[in-house]
Formats: C-alpha cells, structure tokens, sequence
C-alpha cells in the first residue's frame, strides 16, 4: 500500500509538471537563430525580460516558416515588415530601432486605426464595395474590451497600457535580442530605444514578430530581422571639400588650394553632447601634428604627390561610477502577475567617472596641379559693319592661374543667375606656351542686363566667374547708312580687283620667294579660317555654332 500511495504521488506530480514542461517559451517562438550550444550569459536590458519566459500559445498562435495559414493571414495581399537602426551605436548610447509596415497595394491606415482601401486606387483585383480590410473599432466596440483578464494582453500575459488612444492600436510587435524581449502595442509603425551599456560589443541581432487583431486573438503577420552593431570606437566621417576640385569623391585635389575638412560623429542619441572632444589631425606632409577642438579644419597642400591622412577623434565622457552589472531576471510564467521590475545603475552623486573614447579616419590624398583662379580683365563690344538691332557680340578676355585650361564653357542667364538663356562649351586646343589669356566672343540676343557664368576647365579642377553685363540698345540700320556700306564694298571690291591685276602682273614679270610673316600666325586651313572669318563679319548669329575662342598671338 505504501508502494502504491509512491507510485501514484510520482504520476501526479509528472501530471502536474506535463504542461509547464508542453508550453513554449519566448526563444521557441522569436529565434530563428537557435544552436545546441546556445548560452544564456546576458546583462539585463533596461525593460526587457527573459525569452525563458513562456509564451500564450493559445492567444499567440505560432506558425513555422512555410505554413500555409501565412497565405490567409491578411486580405488581399502579404504584409511586408522594414526593420531599421540608427546603428551603428557607441557603447553607452541609446540605439533605436524602427519596424514600419508595407501593407499591400491600395490599402492604407486611417486616424482611427482601421485598414482601409484607397480612394480611386485598383489593385489587381479590381474595386471593392466595402470601405474597410479590417475595421477593428467595430470590433473593438462590440467585444469585451474592458475586461483586464481578456484577449488585450501581451503574449507573456502582461495587460496592455490603457493609455489614451490604445483601441486604436491593433498591432503587437514583440522585439527580441541577447536572449531577451521587449512587448509594445502600435500602429502600423513602431519605435523602440535601448541603451547599449549592457549590449555586448560587435555585430548582434534584432528580430521582431508583429501580430494583428482578430476578434478575440490575434494572427502573425510579418517577422523581420537585422543585424546592429555596438562599438567602443567613436563613429567618425569626414567630409573633404576643395573649391575647384573638379570630382570631390575621388580624393584627388590641388595644389596651392586650401582643402576643408569637417568632421561628422554618428551620435544620433546626443550621448557626447556634454563630452569634451578634440581633434588630432596628421596630414601626412610633414607639417607636424595639429589639435584643434573644431570640428572643421583648413588645409593647404603645396607639394604634389601622395599623402597619408590620419585624424584621431579623443571624447572624455563624463558621468557616475557604475555598480556591478545585475543578474539577469528569473523567468516567470503568463499565467502569474512579475513583480519583478527591471534593475538599473546605481548612482552615486560623490563619485563621478570620466570614459575616454576615441575614433579613427584614415584616407590617402593625391595633391595634383589644376587651375587656381579665373578673372574677367576685359569686355569689349565688338563693331559690325552692319549693326544688327537684335543681336550683339562681346569680348571677354580672361586670364587664369595654375595649369592650361582645356575647355572653356559659358552660360548666360537673367540678371539674378538663376534663369539660364544659354550654354556653349568649346574645347581649348592651342599651345600658348604656358600663357593662359583667352578671349571669349558671345553673342547677345536683345538688349538688357545678363549675367555670364564662365568656367575653365580640364582633367582635375573647374575655375568658375561671373559677371553682369548690360547691353544697350541698337539702333535699326538706316537706308543711308546701308548704302554706304555698299558703297564702301563695292569701294573694297574696286582696290581687291586692282590688286589682283597688279599681283599678275607680278607675278607674270617674275616669282620672288615671300619669307614668314611676323604678324598674326594660324595653324590650320587656310581656307576653312577665311571662310569662318567672312562668317563672323556678316553673320553675327552664326557665331553661336563656332568655337568661342579668337587665336591671336598670347591669346587662346
């Protein structure tokens, strides 16, 4: 008898350990990530509880991947979720992460918190004559809504805060990571912040499983995941800008040009707003090693060549002394109340700590020469044998630093620069001999004020200036004035005829050999220069098609 009375207590008590031992927990649900040698030797989050905890299977139906009711788990489409971080995070800081909701084509979240169908929006299947996809205010309004003991708990049995507004939140997202989780009621968005000083350093991982409202329970909809890290280096960038520097993303830059470099520290949760930072610069030329406190710094190169930039970032961060990291919590079951509540730091206001924390930058820079400056040092109008009322051509004479340019391009636009009327580019092909004096004829439509941007360029740099110009009005040609400009060519013809026949005759008394001439020197056709020229002089507007640029002798 006594043996019996044994034996019966033993199968009692495996009767009574049967649905602790069945139930799931909250790893067996959120971790995708699960090996046999998983170990469990976490800080505790601010907040979080332990995934031992077990999970409302009844209320929170689980299904694995592949499961054919994810078909059926929202109308008229799959719910997409989009995980983010504002990683990567400085041991210390705050990381948020942010989970939105992608609901499928032509479906929407209004004030209320229902789903519904866009206005004059087709999907492919067609128009629908309901307004709603879900209408939980309905639900919401008809059910049990008020009873704590209810479906309006989390899956660990946690009560939803009834903060104002919580009915029309409808969506459960339960985060999970370092083997703990965090339970928030939402919208189709939902935000959540950690502090890192209990996160281990390097590369871990967020998942988070969102649920939706359905009548008395609830139905997964959507799980993600992404991969954060948690550093004990300052995250540093840095920008570098040079005026003129034709292509900022190479790291190619001038000569003789000061470049700007500006730091950027990632610190999205101002963590180092009340640190005292510094700034190490070493740029690699043999100018010795510069501190500053500003996060922007000027420097010029004057040696060509390649240079090893180094910049060391050094935060003092203060703050209290922490007492010894906590354990841990103790699971606990959905079916009883927690009592137990999340341990933070200790703070002691007598003893106060201060954390150095640094950051790197390297980068190699390639100094070459460029053009250095462009300056406008002339205008001149340029007279026509024939005015032309609407039309009317200029002369710029420009000079530049640095190295030859090999293209040249000017725009003209309205008197503020902003509206554009024109752009022309010609490229520079002619040796000057390490001159650079160019003159660029442009031609004018109309009176009026214009502003002319003019920019000289080649491989490496682009020269920018600008001017207004007025152009003042042109008279219309009279009768008597084109009269006398036929008079004057028929004039010109008479002298070039009398010259030809005295050439012949010359010529015909017998050749001399004509030396090279001083005066202005062409390369190229002769032919093809005299036929543009004519064009120039009658033409006016034919100007617009040809190059810009005038070859006289020290001028491009």
């Amino acid at each position: 008898m006594e043996c019996f009375s044994c034996f019966l207590g033993l199968l009692l008590l495996l009767a009574a350990r049967l649905p602790l031992d069945a139930a799931k927990r909250f790893h067996d649900v959120l971790s995708n990530e699960r090996t046999s040698g998983y170990m469990r030797e976490y800080n505790q989050l601010n907040g979080w509880s332990s995934d031992e905890n077990e999970w409302n299977e009844k209320l929170y139906p689980v299904w694995k991947r592949g499961d054919s009711r994810w078909k059926n788990s929202w109308k008229g489409g799959h719910v997409q979720a989009i995980l983010t971080s504002d990683s990567p995070a400085l041991v210390g800081s705050t990381i948020t992460f942010v989970v939105n909701l992608v609901f499928p084509r032509c479906q929407t979240e209004d004030v209320s918190g229902n789903i519904v169908y866009e206005k004059n929006c087709r999907n492919d299947t067609g128009p629908s004559s309901d307004q709603y996809v879900y209408n939980w205010t309905e639900e919401v309004d008809s059910g049990n809504g008020n009873s704590p003991g209810h479906q309006n708990v989390f899956p660990d049995g946690k009560p939803f805060p009834h903060h104002p507004g919580w009915k029309r939140w409808n969506f459960v997202y339960v985060f999970h990571t370092l083997g703990q989780y965090f339970q928030k009621l939402g919208r189709g968005s939902a935000r959540v912040s950690v502090n890192t000083a209990n996160v281990p350093l390097g590369p871990q991982l967020m998942e988070v499983t969102v649920y939706r409202r359905h009548r008395r329970a609830y139905v997964p909809i959507a799980k993600v995941k992404d991969v954060y890290v948690v550093t004990d280096h300052i995250p540093v960038f840095v920008t570098m800008y040079q005026k003129n520097d034709r292509n900022l993303s190479d790291e190619t830059f001038l000569r003789d040009l000061p470049i700007m470099f500006t730091v950027l520290i990632h610190d999205p949760s101002h963590f180092l707003n009340e640190s005292a930072i510094y700034y190490k610069w070493n740029f690699g030329d043999n100018t010795g090693l510069f501190v500053s406190n500003n996060p922007t710094l000027n420097h010029t190169y004057v040696l060509n060549g390649t240079f090893n930039l180094n910049l060391t970032v050094q935060a003092v961060v203060p703050g209290p002394c922490p007492s010894p990291s906590p354990k841990p919590p103790k699971p606990t079951s959905f079916l009883r109340k927690s009592s137990d509540n999340p341990l933070e730091l200790r703070e002691s206001p007598d003893e106060m700590c201060q954390i150095y924390r640094y950051g790197y930058f390297k980068a190699t820079i390639t100094i070459v020469e460029g053009i250095l400056e462009v300056n406008i040092v002339q205008m001149t109008d340029v007279l026509m044998p024939v005015p032309q009322p609407d039309n009317s051509l200029m002369d710029f004479v420009v000079t530049c630093q640095g190295t030859i340019p090999t293209e040249v391009c000017t725009i003209v636009s309205d008197p503020t620069c902003q509206l554009a009327h024109s752009t022309v580019c010609d490229p520079v092909d002619v040796d000057v001999a390490g001159m650079c004096l160019l003159t660029v004829r442009r031609a004018f439509t109309g009176s009026g004020t214009y502003c002319v941007n003019l920019t000289l360029g080649d491989d490496t740099s682009l020269a920018l200036t600008s001017t207004l110009v007025s152009v003042p009005a042109r008279d219309p040609p009279s009768p008597l004035r084109m009269a006398n400009g036929a008079l004057v060519s028929v004039g010109c013809l008479a002298i070039s005829v009398t010259a030809i026949t005295l050439l012949v005759y010359k010529k015909r008394k017998g050749y001399k050999l004509i030396e090279n001439s001083t005066g202005i020197v062409v390369k190229g056709n002769g032919l093809g220069v005299s036929l543009n020229r004519a064009k120039a002089m009658f033409r006016p507007g034919y100007q617009e098609k040809d190059p810009l640029l005038n070859h006289q002798p020290g001028i491009l």
